[in-house]
């Protein structure tokens, strides 16, 4: 398995970064690395979904500590800091008391318990019966209008199942005999006197049975890998970093336990036209030079359909007016955002004698340089 990338390295900050400095990194080099500047350059799109997951990670305080303390472990789905916390706590305590150096902060994961923490403690595998199957990802990119109003679409993943020769034991089912270690039990006694602890056999991983020869089907690993086509649901108001769970289509469970979940990466590419800041929109909307000085009524473009706004009399371009409610959807079921139309005053390019005599008349209207207060 390959080692995990410092969030940090990744976007060439310290770890005492501040959130602005991580924000400028990220911008940086999602400029530099974005799909739309590097069409076809696979190591470009692979570099930007590291900047991403980093930016994502880092630029919100508590996925940050949690990245912080545990590593990528911490900010996976599922994961339980507190209970990683207090099986540390309790392995060094009980670490001292055995007499055993360097335990050092405990890097459990989120399906750890009591049998895992004695198989530490005293060597060897501890789990067994049932397991859940582990949580698994994918990604998924999406356009602003989609992530805005929502998406149901198709995604194709390569999908762990449980292997149907061995049922997950990795053995050849012909080759299987009874543990010698454990004598069929599963379990062992590990340690004398009044520390004395069962766990699960070490030989057979507490199933009892030992095999001579590997399953032909998945060559011991006791999965295989197929392609499985699934119906996603994007919920609208999704952003890029944004998590989507599909329940149940994770890697498989152990023995019988429940499989894990999916959880599928959201990337919003950027529109043409709209800007987002949080869960509100921005768009640029050209007027002419009479509906700046006039004012009038307008239709602007929305994400739910054309709208009639009205602009005031002797608007400026740049002037912002707001469209309550027709923003962004809160994924949480909050108030949903705004559109804020910025209007753009565009002077004709050439509108021959005419337009010189007109702009002469519109000159003479300002009454002052406009620039006299200009001082540095």
């Amino acid at each position: 398995m390959a080692e995990a990338k410092d969030l940090y390295r990744v976007l060439g900050v310290s770890r005492g970064a501040s959130a602005e400095d991580i924000k400028k990194a990220y911008r940086k080099l999602a400029r530099r690395y974005h799909p739309d500047v590097n069409p076809g350059n696979k190591e470009a799109e692979e570099r930007f979904k590291e900047i991403s997951q980093a930016h994502d990670i880092l630029s919100d305080p508590d996925k940050r500590k949690l990245y912080d303390e545990f590593g990528m472990g911490g900010v996976q789905a599922g994961f339980d800091a507190a209970r990683a916390r207090a099986q540390g706590e309790w392995v060094r305590q009980q670490g001292a008391g055995f007499g055993q150096a360097g335990f050092g902060r405990a890097g459990f994961g989120r399906y750890a318990n009591f049998e895992d923490i004695f198989g530490n403690l005293f060597g060897g595998a501890a789990r067994s019966g049932p397991q859940p199957g582990q949580d698994a990802e994918a990604s998924l990119e999406i356009g602003l209008m989609d992530a805005i109003r929502g998406l149901a679409t198709q995604l194709t993943i390569d999908r762990p199942e449980t292997c149907a020769t061995c049922h997950s034991s990795g053995n050849d089912p012909t080759s299987e005999t009874t543990c010698p270690e454990c004598l069929g039990q599963g379990r062992v006694q590990v340690g004398r006197g009044p520390v004395s602890f069962g766990r699960a056999c070490p030989r057979c991983a507490g199933t009892g049975r030992i095999g001579t020869r590997t399953c032909p089907t998945c060559n011991g690993r006791g999965q295989t890998v197929r392609q499985e086509r699934l119906a996603v649901r994007i919920p609208p108001g999704v952003d890029t970093g944004s998590r989507v769970r599909v329940a149940g289509k994770g890697t498989p469970g152990v023995g019988g336990g429940p499989p894990g979940d999916l959880y599928i990466m959201i990337r919003v590419r950027p529109h043409p036209l709209l800007e987002r800041r949080g869960s509100d929109l921005y768009l640029d909307v050209p007027i002419t030079v009479g509906e700046a000085v006039r004012g009038g009524t307008i239709s602007v473009p929305t994400p739910d359909g054309e709208v009639r706004v009205k602009v005031p009399p002797g608007s400026q371009s740049g002037r912002l007016l707001r469209i309550r409610g027709h923003g962004v959807p809160d994924l949480k079921g909050g108030a949903r955002g705004d559109l804020y139309a910025r209007l753009m005053v565009q002077v004709p390019v050439d509108g021959g004698d005419r337009m010189r005599e007109a702009i002469q008349t519109v000159e003479s209207a300002y009454g002052r340089d406009l620039r006299s207060g200009l001082r540095l």
